[in-house]
């Protein structure tokens, strides 16, 4: 397997640790960069690290691929993609930082009849 691809994979479940650490009412839908990295060892047939296959719920000795597969079940649900803020946890709104979008007025002189 390539070293990149290997190392990928490693920040993914380095994340999914702190994913998982948070209570699952709160915690954000899986984000989409895991795709890449899960899809870059899905042939891989190498086990996994121990705590890898733990972590994904997986048997000892687990593969890669059946790792990828583990990942990509977390999207089988999600209707939508996790923002960048939003990741571990769902990011609390404050009434306050709510604004209101106002209709800005339109400049249609560059399109003259």
């Amino acid at each position: 397997m390539h070293q990149a691809a290997s190392l990928q994979f490693e920040r993914v479940m380095d994340e999914l640790v702190l994913w998982h650490a948070v209570p699952e009412d709160e915690r954000s839908p899986a984000p989409a960069w895991w795709w890449g990295p899960a899809m870059a060892v899905c042939d891989a047939q190498e086990p996994m690290r121990h705590a890898w296959c733990c972590e994904l719920g997986l048997g000892d000795g687990s593969s890669f691929a059946e790792g990828t597969h583990a990942l990509l079940t977390l999207f089988a649900e999600q209707t939508s993609p996790t923002w960048p803020d939003d990741f571990p946890r769902k990011a609390e709104i404050k009434e306050d930082d709510v604004r209101e979008l106002l209709a800005q007025p339109s400049d249609d002189s560059a399109f003259q009849p």
